[in-house]
């Protein structure tokens, strides 16, 4: 009689197909990525400089390697590059990049205009990252944001957020409050705020404020293929020196001062290896007017040059669109001089949440010398001292546009996010993927309404005697010919046996001191061998499965390609809260394939 085996607890899930080798970032000086040995190639260390991608089973879910190189900080020339290599975390060694661009990207449209550039869209989807001290703006979407991120999760500043449906701009303040949604996740595990989304191979938590860093902060972000080093060159901006306001014992990195340029310039390094140049000088972003040289500095950027290599600043917003002049869009960080100055759209105070543009022209209307306001930090879902009352904002640490998405199982032309924020798409287990699009699911936790005892769990099965519940999870595909297949549950009081068991339909019956979630469908139930949780709390099943079923059970129990079967997990509990000497995990709906 064949049996199932037993496996070690393992959480490695496939990750929806992302457009991954069109995603690349920078870390911060102060995270623990820094001299860690990157994933592809192997043998060297990561450090600020660099522009990474996706390791090895990333985007994903679980234990992920650590990023790749996309560039080495070398190709950007900076002069400090060779002296840093190695460094260790908290050194703020001179090189930390961090706003990236490779020119080219996607161009906001006025709706009324399709320019030449290399591709106009509505403003729908603004990729951005945040800082460790960020807290987002309240929102009532579902899925994770900002806000669920931030202070004590402290996942907030690894991860990639979506802010969308925010319109054509420019967008002040007073606007209808906005969203954001997390999209890629530092590491790819379920943290406290209860959602995972696949991880990028960074580290978290960063709790704010930490020395040194407890977790890394995602610096610059630029989605746009890279194969080696780019035809256009790449455009990026460096470090200040001065201090955090909101953190005054931590000063930034001064990688501009220490390549002789101010933090709030635009470079451009044309090919791998060179000097770079000033691409676009801060006076005429309208920095640097307060305090002088690098008293700003520029902290994310959006580009798209007309194909000349040079800056022909924007005067008015959408006058990009015939091709005359530059679009590039930014924002500052925190403790720049300009912050609070009235911007030339506006005439509202700047903050370190806004996306910035080049100065609108005293003569053409113009309120102010400084930037103007395209997109208020507000409509981006972040908070800010102008309208939440607090000392400091929400830093804008990274940013670009997209006009495809990343992850779109349903083919509905939505990134996924936003669909399970919006709630066309439901996401009971809240790992960041549609339902509809998950052949192993999930589902059956216990809330209040059904728990037997007051005994509920958010994403488990009732609670135990042990823990707040044993879930139920799978690895693995849920191919039969593959037959890899594993399910393991987590969160069993020790040493108690309990089994497997599956069936046709999924029902929801209290019984026990839990939730009977798998029915026979009219088919029957079946039950697989008994196991013991052991020392750890844990059992699993698998590979193996579907061999497993046509080996123990009648052919009404063979699972084959096309069946539907719904898998739980019971055990015994005598201590249980509910007197009911017994209890069960979550479930799973598998959908087997060929």
């Amino acid at each position: 009689m064949k049996t199932i085996a037993l496996l070690p607890l393992v959480l490695i899930l496939s990750a929806p197909v992302a457009r991954a080798q069109e995603f690349t970032f920078s870390i911060n000086w102060r995270g623990p990525s820094v001299a860690v040995q990157s994933s592809t190639p192997p043998g060297f260390l990561l450090n600020e400089a660099d522009i990474l991608t996706f390791g090895p089973g990333s985007p994903g879910f679980g234990t992920l390697q650590a990023p790749g190189y996309a560039l080495f900080g070398a190709q950007l020339g900076l002069n400090q590059y060779s002296n840093c290599l190695n460094h260790a975390q908290n050194d703020p060694c001179g090189i930390e990049v961090d706003a990236l661009s490779q020119g080219n990207d996607a161009m906001l449209s006025s709706g009324t205009f399709a320019g030449p550039g290399p591709g106009t869209l509505p403003l729908d989807e603004v990729w951005l990252s945040v800082d460790s001290r960020a807290a987002g703006r309240t929102q009532t979407v579902f899925g994770a944001t900002s806000a669920t991120e931030a202070g004590a999760v402290g996942d907030v500043s690894a991860d990639v957020f979506m802010a969308y449906g925010i319109g054509i701009g420019p967008v002040p303040p007073g606007a209808a409050p906005g969203t954001n949604v997390g999209v890629f996740d530092g590491n790819g595990l379920r943290s406290s705020s209860t959602f995972v989304y696949p991880g990028i191979g960074l580290i978290e938590p960063n709790f704010p404020g930490s020395i040194p860093a407890t977790g890394d902060n995602l610096d610059a972000l630029d989605i746009g293929a890279m194969p080696g080093f780019p035809s256009s060159g790449v455009y990026f901006s460096l470090d200040a020196s001065f201090p955090d306001p909101a953190m005054t014992a931590i000063v930034n990195s001064g990688s501009a001062a220490a390549q002789g340029v101010s933090a709030a310039d635009v470079l451009h390094t044309v090919s791998a290896g060179t000097i770079p140049l000033v691409y676009a000088p801060a006076f005429l972003l309208g920095l640097d007017r307060v305090g002088g040289p690098n008293s700003d500095d520029l902290d994310a950027l959006v580009l798209a040059d007309n194909g000349d290599g040079i800056f022909q600043p924007s005067k008015l917003p959408y006058d990009w669109e015939d091709g005359t002049k530059d679009m590039l869009l930014f924002s500052v960080r925190r403790g720049s001089a300009v912050i609070g100055r009235p911007d030339s759209i506006f005439g509202i105070p700047i903050e370190e949440g806004d996306i910035l543009t080049t100065p609108k022209p005293i003569g053409m209307g113009g309120l102010s010398l400084f930037p103007g306001i395209m997109y208020a930090a507000e409509a981006l879902g972040l908070r800010t001292s102008r309208t939440h009352g607090v000392m400091f904002g929400d830093d804008l640490d990274a940013l670009d546009f997209e006009a495809a998405t990343c992850f779109d199982c349903n083919n509905n032309g939505i990134e996924d996010a936003v669909d399970i924020s919006t709630g066309a798409s439901s996401d009971e287990n809240r790992d960041g993927v549609p339902d509809e699009c998950e052949k192993a699911l999930e589902f059956c936790f216990c809330p209040s309404s059904v728990a037997p005892c007051l005994n509920d769990a958010d994403l488990a099965g009732c609670g135990n005697s042990a823990t707040a519940g044993a879930r139920l999870y799978t690895t693995g595909s849920t191919s039969v010919g593959s037959d890899d297949l594993v399910i393991v549950t987590d969160g069993l009081p020790l040493n108690k046996p309990g089994l497997y068991y599956m069936g046709a339909a999924g029902i929801v019956m209290p019984l026990g001191d839990g939730i009977r979630c798998v029915g026979s469908g009219g088919v029957g139930v079946f039950r697989y061998t008994v196991q013991n949780s052991g020392g750890a709390g844990v059992f699993s099943a698998g590979p193996g499965i579907a061999g497993a079923s046509c080996s123990l059970f009648n052919m009404s129990g063979c699972i084959s390609a096309g069946d539907t079967w719904f898998l739980q997990a019971w055990y015994r509990d005598p201590t249980g809260p509910c007197g009911g000497q017994f209890n069960f995990s979550n479930a799973v709906r598998v959908q087997f394939e060929l």
